[in-house]
């Protein structure tokens, strides 16, 4: 899956990312480096499934691939 990511220069240092499509995920680290690895780990938990979120819930877990 590939996702635009936007990088902006931090007021206090670093830079901080985060996904317009995945509204809520953003992430920062001292460097672009840092910012970048740092919003791919954001990514993977926020598209994560809670396992929680579905107890007692009809319905079954799927995936698709994008």
């Amino acid at each position: 899956m590939k996702l635009k990511i936007v990088l902006e220069p931090s007021d206090e240092g670093g830079f901080t990312a985060y996904v317009p499509s995945l509204q809520g995920c953003i992430s920062e680290g001292d460097s672009r480096d840092d910012a970048l690895r740092n919003i791919r780990e954001a990514i993977e938990l926020y598209l994560e499934p809670v396992e929680d979120d579905l107890a007692g819930k009809e319905g079954e877990i799927a995936e698709v691939v994008v």
